[in-house]
């Protein structure tokens, strides 16, 4: 009598690593989607315009950027993290780029300094919980 033992092959590394670097990421993103706009309703509350060259920004506006910029965030993680050489390195420093990147238009922006102040917080906030989320799930 042969007994033979049959298994299961194993699911590649790389698919478990970006399955919970995605599941991750979601679950950052919409922390992040939901600070943003609590940051920003908490500025208005206290009385700091949300108005850019007179038009006025929704709160929903700063989740829905969020989360829009997030997921491609996500995108750019899973792509570094099947190409690059140090995935998460890599990932660290070109999200911290563009985060200090993405405070130029807010800087120039025709708006209150306090507004300028505000728009800026907001995308060091949602940096602050996306980057170090995936970041965690990158291989080194």
């Amino acid at each position: 009598m042969t007994i033979t033992h049959t298994t299961a092959p194993a699911a590649p590394t790389a698919t478990v690593t970006t399955r919970s670097m995605l599941v991750a990421g979601v679950a950052a993103t919409a922390v992040a989607s939901v600070a943003t706009a609590g940051v920003a309703a908490a500025g208005h509350a206290a009385g700091i315009s949300l108005d850019m060259a007179g038009a006025p920004i929704p709160v929903s506006g700063f989740a829905t950027l969020t989360a829009m910029f997030s997921l491609v965030g996500l995108v750019l993680a899973a792509a570094l993290g099947r190409f690059a050489r140090r995935p998460r390195r890599t990932f660290v420093r070109t999200t911290v780029a563009l985060t200090v990147l993405s405070l130029v238009p807010d800087l120039i922006a025709d708006a209150a300094s306090t507004t300028k102040v505000l728009l800026m917080l907001t995308h060091l906030v949602a940096a602050a919980v996306v980057i170090p989320a995936v970041a965690r799930r990158l291989p080194a």
